[in-house]
């Protein structure tokens, strides 16, 4: 086969034993230009070997410089990137009220950022293609997170739900994305477990040692039904939402012992000033280049809750409360103009999903 003809396939995180690894080998098998990364050579020097099948790199993700400097490199041999896969991870095994607030940083700046560094470095190259391949690598844990995996759960939340916006958002170019969630494969990530052990959290951290002491306690967290079913231009707030969603359900687990409910307040379209904090932050966004005509339905979307159908924020924090007050208060209670339709669209098919959402959004 032609070189030309093959395609180019770049995938983070490729340590010998490790998922990445054995997607590198399946994928050169496959008669596939490999671009195999991780961030020390050394750890995948089987693959180091083989010019013909493999070009490593050494990027490092959570460096933006780092990972433009590798794409450069990929193209300037190559000519194109047909496929990226978002694999490289690490693990943070702990209870959310204790473990390190820079650990849980750590991990979404491997697990989530990393990704969209990447993410942001190629699109613009398979959208003047209209052609390609993105598919982030997530985990069974962000569809039911557990106790002690709080903090990785919650990455992989957000990765889920920054997959399913980026999906809508670069279906008019041409490039498919594909959201791969693997149950339990025999890779290196227990190691880096064992290796591994914020405004929310760190104020959880700070009161659940005084409820614990008291062996009573609510913690209310109210999030946002966008991440339920995220939509385009909005997936940096979804995925947020989607973390906060995760974090929450583990946490509910690892303070129950301890007498603490933890509720999860899910407000949909309630009048509030989140409109115009939005559109502030809005405007405050650079200039979009291959969004340039989607300029109007983006901007809409900052104001998208607070229509003239929105609830009052009153009738909300009435509902709400009474909620909260109860003796066995709800572990999930959501409120608010198309809270329900959410909620079911949660449970559709992703193509129903996608269709409904791209219409809505004008996507």
């Amino acid at each position: 086969m032609n070189p030309s003809d093959k395609q180019v396939v770049l995938i983070t995180g490729c340590t010998t034993g490790g998922i990445g690894h054995g997607l590198a080998l399946a994928f050169a098998a496959e008669n596939c230009l490999v671009v195999p990364t991780v961030r020390s050579l050394p750890s995948m020097a089987d693959l180091d070997g083989n010019p013909s099948r493999f070009f490593p790199q050494e990027p490092d993700v959570s460096s933006d410089e780092s990972v433009q400097r590798v794409f450069s490199r990929v193209l300037e041999k190559f000519g194109r990137i047909d496929v990226v896969v978002n694999n490289a991870a690490v693990q943070c095994v702990g209870p959310l009220a204790e473990v390190p607030i820079s650990s849980v940083e750590h991990t979404f700046n491997a697990n989530v950022y990393g990704s969209m560094r990447l993410i942001q470095a190629v699109v613009p190259h398979m959208a003047s293609r209209k052609k390609g391949k993105i598919v982030n690598v997530g985990g069974c844990s962000a569809l039911a997170p557990g106790p002690w995996e709080g903090a990785y759960g919650a990455s992989k939340a957000a990765l889920r739900a920054l997959t399913d916006s980026l999906r809508l958002e670069v279906k008019p170019f041409g490039i498919d994305v594909i959201n791969v969630v693997p149950g339990d494969v025999k890779s290196n990530i227990g190691n880096s477990a064992i290796n591994s052990y914020s405004g929310s959290m760190r104020l959880i951290q700070a009161v659940v040692p005084h409820m614990a002491s008291r062996k009573k306690g609510k913690i209310v967290k109210v999030r946002g039904c966008s991440a339920l079913a995220p939509g385009p231009w909005e997936g940096a707030n979804a995925a947020s939402k989607a973390a906060l969603h995760a974090l929450t359900d583990s946490l509910r687990l690892e303070v129950k012992p301890f007498g603490i409910d933890v509720i999860n307040v899910v407000p949909r379209d309630v009048k509030s000033n989140i409109g115009n904090s939005a559109i502030n932050s809005y405007n405050g966004m650079p200039e979009w280049t291959l969004y340039k005509k989607f300029e109007e339905a983006i901007r809409s979307r900052a104001y998208f809750s607070q229509g003239p159908k929105s609830t009052p924020s009153e009738v909300f924090a009435k509902k709400t409360v009474a909620a909260l007050m109860k003796t066995n208060p709800p572990s999930w209670f959501s409120y608010g103009q198309y809270s329900t339709i959410l909620a079911i669209m949660y449970s559709q098919p992703l193509g129903v999903r996608d269709f409904l959402l791209g219409k809505m959004r004008k996507c």
